[in-house]
């Protein structure tokens, strides 16, 4: 299966089969929830991890060894392949981070020996924030000080698999960074949507294409002695985009989660986030691209949901809609190993018919 899957993803690298959308949501007294899903063109294997305290890591880059660093904070969330470093996930001070697919745009830094020391993967970037601090002023402080090298990682394909990041802190704030001609580019996310290319200004700009949406609806109106009624509930929304496209997601993502009625705490808000995120599910065979007799499906693998005030990562997966979470405080965060485990499992269709007896 892994052979098959590396060549199907070695055909369509070069195809925006990779689709992934984020969104924060923030409650009546102030506690705020992120959540986003993953897409991708063929069967992903993901796991989840909790990485303890003071574990060591090294990056990887062209040549060999990157930069080393050492966990200076526990922190839960998942992984790709056999790669233990986490790619979306959240740490015990409750900042967040999670790598999405920016196909045709992503330009890493060349690797030389000279810095070769400052090197991470794109997997390793987000590993690197998630386990090194604690706020968002920390991580810009850090970036100069770090760079991605064009690494091809085992399960991702024959070319470094092309990203960029958002990161969020407890308060709500936000940043997305972007690796644009050989430097980091950081944007600060009033909005906390994200999906994936073009850039995240571009995205941005955009939405003044939507500015008539609203979720009031529409009231009637009269065309000389022409009466005109809204056929039903949902007018105000009329031209939001419905497709699957990066733009048409950060749209509907910039919308929703900022005009969803507002719920009274973070235990309310992860119910709200999954509701949002449900449509932005993508299906089997709604999104596909055929190179000869290769298909590839973009649909949606897995989704998450953190709470920075109760540490808790929820997550469902495609053959799993039941919701799961992992609570970092259950763990001892100073162990010496890494927990982790896959995501696996169909899901359980429960009999409710006794209860109608």
């Amino acid at each position: 299966m892994r052979k098959f899957c590396f060549f199907v993803v070695a055909v369509l690298c070069g195809k925006d089969l990779f689709g992934c959308t984020g969104i924060l949501i923030q409650a009546k007294n102030n506690t705020i929830v992120n959540g986003r899903t993953v897409e991708f063109g063929v069967p992903l294997d993901i796991n989840l991890a909790v990485i303890p305290r003071n574990f060591s890591f090294t990056g990887k880059t062209p040549l060999g060894d990157g930069k080393s660093y050492k966990a200076k904070y526990a922190a839960v969330g998942i992984y790709g392949f056999d790669d233990v470093v986490l790619m979306d996930g959240m740490n015990e001070k409750g900042l967040v981070a999670g790598a999405f697919y920016f196909s045709g745009y992503a330009n890493y830094v060349q690797v030389t020996k000279k810095n070769q020391g400052k090197a991470l993967s794109p997997a390793d970037f987000t590993n690197w924030i998630l386990t090194q601090f604690a706020s968002l002023a920390e991580v810009k402080e850090a970036l100069q000080t770090v760079i991605i090298a064009p690494t091809v990682l085992n399960g991702w394909g024959p070319t470094p698999p092309p990203m960029h990041y958002i990161v969020y802190d407890k308060t709500g704030r936000s940043i997305v960074i972007e690796p644009l001609n050989g430097a980091l580019k950081v944007y600060d996310n009033h909005l906390g949507a994200m999906s994936n290319s073009p850039t995240f200004d571009w995205q941005v700009t955009n939405l003044s294409n939507y500015m008539n949406l609203t979720p009031l609806n529409a009231a009637p109106q009269k065309l000389r002695n022409v009466s005109l009624a809204p056929f039903g509930q949902g007018t105000g929304m009329i031209g939001l985009p419905g497709d699957f496209t990066p733009p048409s997601r950060f749209v509907r993502a910039s919308f929703f989660s900022t005009t969803a009625a507002p719920v009274a705490n973070s235990d309310e808000a992860v119910d709200q986030t999954f509701h949002i995120l449900n449509q932005f599910d993508i299906p089997k065979g709604i999104v596909r691209e055929e190179e000869g007799k290769m298909v590839g499906y973009d649909y949606t693998l897995f989704t998450s949901v953190k709470n920075p005030e109760t540490l808790e990562y929820f997550y469902r997966s495609y053959d799993n809609q039941t919701i799961q979470f992992i609570d970092l405080r259950q763990f001892d965060l100073n162990a010496p190993t890494i927990k982790k485990m896959k995501v696996q499992g169909k899901q359980k269709k429960t009999d409710a018919s006794s209860l109608l007896k």
